[in-house]
């Protein structure tokens, strides 16, 4: 990922280009693993989820160049993760009928339409996903102690004294660091969905 992201519509926008293989592996990097959870999630073998995510990336490919910004149509997103959910409802349809067991009832349960916590979960992996490129993209910005002090007092939540103790500084170090560097990161984020038109 380069060190400075253009903005998801800027990125989308690029993907009709099929000679920007940038665009594809930042899209991808982005959205890979947010795919393959929401597979994972509905109950798929590891296997399945990453060829969930594979043709996923297929079918944008295919309609990419059609799709246009337009907020009464909904965010990209929402769009990617339909595609997502009719690949699950396609997977699962396969292997019943490769199983010939006749039941539909899971496969109705999948053409539901999201409900709020599933809703929920998906905006609270994409924002997990922006955070985890928001804090790749300024860690190198930061002194090492400074992001050792964030990272294991907010990140892995340990006592900001026992942190303090291990990285050297003081307990109040350890706070203006966790400060800054959320701050830098929130920033990082804010930006991008200002510019953000999905």
């Amino acid at each position: 990922m380069p060190t400075s992201p253009e903005t998801r519509e800027s990125l989308i926008l690029r993907l009709p280009t099929q000679s920007d293989a940038q665009a594809w592996r930042e899209f991808v990097e982005i959205y890979e693993p947010l795919l393959f959870r929401f597979a994972r999630r509905r109950g798929l073998q590891e296997a399945d989820a990453r060829e969930i995510a594979q043709n996923v990336f297929v079918a944008v490919a295919k309609a990419v160049g059609r799709w246009e910004p337009n907020q009464e149509r909904g965010r990209f997103r929402a769009w990617l993760f339909r595609i997502a959910r009719n690949q699950v409802i396609n997977t699962v349809s396969k292997h019943r009928r490769d199983r010939a067991s006749g039941r539909t009832a899971e496969i109705e349960v999948l053409k539901e339409l999201p409900n709020r916590e599933e809703i929920d979960e998906v905006a609270a992996d994409y924002r997990r996903e922006m955070f985890r490129l928001a804090a790749a993209q300024v860690r190198e910005s930061f002194h090492a102690n400074t992001w050792a002090a964030f990272w294991k007092s907010s990140v892995l939540a340990r006592p900001v004294e026992e942190v303090a103790k291990e990285v050297g500084i003081s307990t109040g170090a350890v706070y203006i660091a966790k400060s800054r560097v959320i701050a830098k990161i929130k920033s990082v984020i804010l930006q991008w969905e200002q510019e953000d038109a999905l």
